[in-house]
């Protein structure tokens, strides 16, 4: 299978590296090919421009973002490696969704109804966040997390949403929470 890995996390020594770097080796060792996209280390461009929005509704993409979709069609699996920061996604991964799911690539309209581009490829989303599941759910933010993104991202552009983890409290996670959600990882796989 032609897995891409789109990982969001400034911080190499984090949690999120490290779950992505397991990812990583656990898929090739499956036989898999697999690329990583690593927004900060590509130092992925987020602003969606005037320019842009323009080429989109034109047909055209900039070298950049021509790039990060070829990928995403080469792609028969795409998971996504992000914390959640201020209840959604980092900055330059929403940036990143601005422009490369774009309009014409992600979705379009066909007499005057969306259709989602991407359809036949899977994604999983793995998510590292402070609270705990119980704490988002009660107060309705887990919800929300899934229909912005699931919904208002993944579902929208055509994907098939395998499996969307939560991993909970990562930032005092102990080294037996790590193991437990390395497991859980990999059992999507």
């Amino acid at each position: 299978m032609k897995h891409l890995i789109i990982f969001a996390h400034p911080n190499q020594s984090s949690l999120n590296n490290s779950l992505k770097n397991m990812l990583e080796t656990y898929l090739k060792k499956q036989q898999q090919e697999v690329i990583v996209r690593d927004l900060y280390q590509l130092d992925f461009d987020p602003i969606l421009s005037l320019a842009d929005m323009a080429g989109q509704r034109e047909g055209r993409v900039s070298a950049d973002v021509a790039i990060e979709q070829h990928f995403i069609s080469w792609a028969e699996c795409i998971t996504f490696i992000h914390p959640i920061w201020w209840t959604g996604l980092p900055a330059i991964l929403k940036g990143y969704i601005d422009r490369v799911f774009s309009y014409g690539f992600a979705y379009s309209y066909l007499n005057g109804i969306q259709q989602g581009l991407l359809s036949g490829k899977q994604v999983v989303v793995i998510n590292t966040q402070g609270k705990s599941f119980t704490e988002y759910q009660s107060s309705g933010m887990q919800s929300a997390l899934s229909l912005t993104s699931d919904k208002g991202i993944y579902s929208y552009s055509g994907l098939a949403i395998k499996q969307h983890l939560y991993l909970e409290n990562a930032d005092r996670a102990s080294k037996e929470d790590v193991i437990h959600f390395k497991e859980k990882i990999k059992a999507c796989f």
